[in-house]
Order: structure tokens, then C-alpha cells, then sequence
């Protein structure tokens, strides 16, 4: 029996293409014809991404230590939506943000989504093209995971995304240096090798009250039918630096107001509330202690009354009789019964 083997040498152009394995018959056996040898040839499918991957976009997606299990989620989403990023072990609270940078360089990363918790309630993520700049700060909320029941959606993992952003990104100069910053993070490389030449899925950045807001709708069929797929949150900025993590400040938000100050602010309320509850129980309690005025006497009240008969007042000027022991009247009534017997 004849031993087949692939032939093996410098690959053409059109070898990239379609890869094909001729048969080739062993040197004691007789050459085998033209036509037979085109039958026996074995024809390997060309890959799917047949072009070159040339954006060679990377994101790092990390976080600091002390978040929560609803921050560990998002990320955990982001990195399963985005197949062009990254992990990396939770950073110290006490390191400063300049060392982003560095851990960037060592895992070949020129994009960086980083959130950093603190207090174990409030979520700033930056998101900074390292080294250079620029980066900006936001403070994230309402976040709603791809576990979530209510959405309902369904794409395929690794597929592109199309990005869709506000009108408004285009009015702004703030907003248009954050939309290429978006662009640039959230687009997956074309050819990327982990993942899929699909588009069935689209991310949304629209504003509104002043604050961004990130939703992911899958497109169900070609009549441009979206479902929610997840996961969904507000970014609300706070400033945009020139460099990566720090630099000069290009933008900042004078109608942010700081977690802490809005807390206080709640708190204010409530105390404002209690006081003056109190001052309103004092006040009753003053209206009850206070002596009623006197009223003027009226006139009509003695219309019915009629004066009575004046009395002669008799004083005695003899003594009274003096009154007979109760003990010598029961002696006289015994004597009476003992006389009758």
C-alpha cells in the first residue's frame, strides 16, 4: 500500500488563500497521471479571516481591590463582549495611578479601562490611552449586569460590534475628543483572531441630563429588530486630563457634585425635616400651658336671675336643754321590763 504524504515548502499568495494537499505516490511505484493525481487531491478550507490583522488595538480591563460583586460582573461582561481585551490581578489602593501605565507596557496594551473603587460603595473608571493621554475620569452608576433576567438578548460571543453614538457627540469639543476615545476602546480590531466576522450586535452612547449612557441591543433579524442584550450603566464625567492618568485638565464638569457632598446633602434634608417637626411639637405644647384670657363680663348674663326674700335672722339668747344620756335611757326602759314581770 502506497504511503501518502503532504507536500511542505514556502507558501505563495495563492497558497494563503486555499490550502491544498497533493497525494504523492512513493519512488518504487509508477508516477501516477495528471488526472488521477487531481482526484486525490485533498482541499483544505481557507480560514475565516482570510485578510491581515493590522489594528492591533488592546485593552486592558482591570480594577482596584474593594469592589463589589456587581463591579466584578460588569468587568467580567466587558471582557467577554470585547474579545480584544485583557485581565489582570486587582491593583493596591495604596499604589498611585501612574503604575496603570507600566502594567500597560507589560501586557502589550495600548487602551485601559480601569475601575477603582472607594468607600466599597462608589465606582469611578478611567479610560486612558496609554502611554500618552489622553484619559478620562467618570463616576458610574446604575449598572445592570448580562445575568439580569429582564434582558432578554442573545449575540454571539467574539462577533463586532457597531458603535452608535448621540448627535450631541458631534456639538461639543469635549464630547467629540470622548467619542474617538470610545471608538478606539470599544471597536473590535477587523481580523482579530479571537474574533468572529460577524455584526450582530450594537453599542449605544447617547447623553442625556448631562450624563452618558451605554446600552448593548442585539439585532434580531434584518428588519432591524433590537433586543437588550446587557450590560448597561451611566457614565458621568467628571474631568478629561491631557496625559494618561494625570497632565493638565482639558475639560471639567461643573455640575458634578461628589457622592459624599450628595449624601450630606441628604442628610441635611432629613435633619432640616426633623427639626422642624420638633419646633412644631413645642409650639402645641406652648398653646396648652398658656393661661386663657378673661373674658369681659357680660351684660346679658343676669337678665334672669330675680333677688330673693331677705330672711330676719333669729339668734338665741338662751341655752339650749341639756340631752339625756343614751345609758340612763336604757336603764329606765330595764327597770320598766322588769316591774311588768
Amino acid at each position: 500500500m502506497s504511503a501518502f504524504k503532504r507536500k511542505r515548502g514556502r507558501q505563495t499568495q495563492a497558497d494563503r488563500k486555499a490550502k491544498k494537499a497533493k497525494i504523492v505516490a512513493d519512488g518504487g511505484e509508477a508516477p501516477v497521471d495528471a488526472d488521477q493525481e487531481k482526484n486525490n487531491e485533498v482541499t483544505i478550507p481557507a480560514p475565516v479571516s482570510s485578510g491581515r490583522w493590522k489594528n492591533k488595538e488592546r485593552v486592558l480591563i482591570f480594577s482596584s481591590r474593594g469592589i463589589n460583586f456587581r463591579t466584578r460582573h460588569l468587568m467580567q461582561d466587558l471582557r467577554t463582549l470585547m474579545p480584544h481585551a485583557k485581565a489582570d490581578t486587582k491593583m493596591d489602593r495604596k499604589d498611585k495611578l501612574f503604575i496603570v501605565n507600566e502594567v500597560c507596557e507589560i501586557k502589550n496594551c495600548n487602551k485601559c479601562l480601569f475601575f477603582e473603587a472607594k468607600k466599597k460603595q462608589d465606582l469611578y473608571m478611567w479610560i486612558a490611552n496609554s502611554p500618552h493621554g489622553p484619559s478620562a475620569k467618570f463616576l458610574v452608576q446604575n449598572i445592570h449586569t448580562l445575568a439580569e433576567l429582564k434582558m432578554t438578548g442573545n449575540c454571539l460571543k467574539g462577533s463586532r460590534p457597531l458603535l452608535s453614538f448621540d448627535p450631541k457627540f458631534d456639538t461639543e469639543p469635549h464630547f467629540a475628543l470622548l467619542k474617538e476615545l470610545f471608538t478606539q476602546t470599544f471597536s473590535t480590531p477587523r481580523y482579530h483572531p479571537k474574533s468572529q466576522p460577524f455584526v450582530d450586535h450594537v453599542f449605544t452612547f447617547s447623553i442625556a441630563d448631562n450624563r452618558i449612557w451605554f446600552r448593548n441591543y442585539q439585532i434580531m433579524e434584518e428588519d432591524a429588530a433590537l433586543v437588550e442584550v446587557g450590560p448597561r450603566f451611566v457614565l458621568n464625567l467628571i474631568k478629561i486630563f491631557q496625559g494618561s492618568f494625570g497632565g493638565p485638565t482639558l475639560f471639567e464638569n461643573q455640575d458634578f457634585m461628589s457622592p459624599n457632598m450628595h449624601r450630606r446633602q441628604i442628610k441635611l434634608a432629613a435633619a432640616a425635616r426633623m427639626r422642624e417637626k420638633q419646633m412644631v411639637k413645642e409650639m402645641q405644647k406652648m398653646k396648652k400651658t398658656e393661661a386663657k384670657e378673661d373674658l369681659t363680663k357680660d351684660v346679658t348674663a343676669d337678665v334672669f336671675l330675680t333677688p330673693a326674700d331677705e330672711t330676719h335672722v333669729h339668734i338665741q339668747m338662751d341655752a339650749p336643754e341639756p340631752k339625756v344620756a343614751k345609758k340612763n335611757k336604757h336603764k329606765a326602759f330595764k327597770r320598766q321590763r322588769m316591774a311588768r314581770r
